[in-house]
């Protein structure tokens, strides 16, 4: 996994509630082995029917196109489990969601793939999408995880809270696995350990030959 320190980017401004995940990645675009995941990212939004590119869809305006920084509203990223959501926007680039709530399932997707997902309190979440819109495009915005706060291009900070085991996994790009075998020689102490106060079991799983 890709590891998240800070990224600069646009900030587009998405805002609507319940963007869920055959939205983000509709089901029939992933029909060949090797899927183009950036394409695939809002493709029944980004494209018409005949293949051709939705002027009027946000992320197709010039200013958008390299969008680093998703900004939505409630529930984001509800719907099915499908993984392929948050590919498809990191493929694109966007390594930043910023919304005011997140599904459970999605949510842990981002974390898992390296892309940030962040809430603030009302009253700053209200004021950062302001000037999201306000900026449309024209200015970058900065996401800083070892900071933990987004900066605005007019100086703004907007601090967020991520758990301490979130914000490791994210900085030093560990999957579950990754941050299991951190801990390798903490878990083997504490097996030698429950060797040495219980030996009765390591002698139960010998007998059976564990």
């Amino acid at each position: 996994m890709e590891p998240f320190r800070s990224l600069t980017g646009v900030a587009a401004p998405m805002l609507v509630d319940d963007l869920n995940t055959d939205q983000i990645t509709p089901v029939q675009r992933k029909s060949t082995l090797t899927p183009d995941y950036a394409l695939m990212l809002f493709s029944r939004l980004r494209f018409n029917d005949d293949g051709t590119e939705n002027p009027d869809f946000l992320l197709n305006r010039p200013r958008f196109r390299r969008t680093k920084i998703l900004v939505s509203g409630n529930n984001f990223g509800c719907g099915s489990s499908r993984e392929s959501a948050v590919w498809a926007m990191a493929a694109y680039g966007i390594r930043c969601v910023v919304a005011r709530s997140f599904a459970d399932i999605f949510r842990e997707n981002c974390l898992k793939n390296g892309v940030l997902p962040v809430t603030f309190p009302a009253g700053d979440a209200a004021r950062f999408e302001a000037l999201a819109v306000a900026t449309d495009g024209a200015a970058e915005f900065t996401a800083d995880l070892e900071a933990q706060e987004i900066r605005g291009p007019d100086g703004a900070v907007f601090p967020f809270d991520i758990a301490p085991a979130e914000r490791i996994a994210l900085l030093e790009g560990l999957d579950d696995i990754g941050m299991t075998l951190k801990h390798t020689v903490d878990v083997a102490a504490f097996e030698q350990t429950v060797r040495a106060a219980r030996p009765w079991l390591q002698e139960t799983r010998d007998r059976r030959g564990a």
